[in-house]
């Protein structure tokens, strides 16, 4: 039961997040990518970094596991919204920029995950 809620409160908090960055994206430019860009990048990163970093140290691999990896940094990043604006880049005709859309946010999301487990070996 405790795994439930530490999910549902990180998930909550995660998503949280995800909006508040991904609006001040919206802000700064204007299309949404950039910001579901940056969430999955940041999120993989920390996934990556996080994956590993509960061996000797004393923060519980439960709290690591359901609350920030599960449920906040599941909720922050999003495949749902991904997918959505390559659908939509379609739509719009603008089928150079979601194949060149897809391939950073897959290839930059896994190198951002492997550095960050590197960079947790140091």
């Amino acid at each position: 039961m405790l795994n439930l809620i530490l999910i549902a409160t990180g998930g909550a908090s995660g998503a949280v997040l995800r909006y508040i960055l991904t609006n001040f994206c919206k802000n700064l430019f204007s299309s949404g990518v950039y910001g579901t860009l940056l969430v999955n990048i940041i999120g993989s990163f920390l996934i990556g970094y996080l994956i590993s970093y509960s061996y000797g140290k004393n923060i519980p691999e439960n709290f690591i596991k359901f609350f920030i990896i599960i449920g906040l940094l599941g909720s922050f990043t999003t495949f749902s919204a991904f997918s959505y604006e390559v659908i939509n880049l379609f739509m719009s005709k603008k089928i150079f920029i979601s194949f060149v859309y897809i391939f950073i946010s897959i290839f930059t999301c896994i190198f951002a995950s492997y550095l960050g487990m590197i960079i947790n070996r140091f």
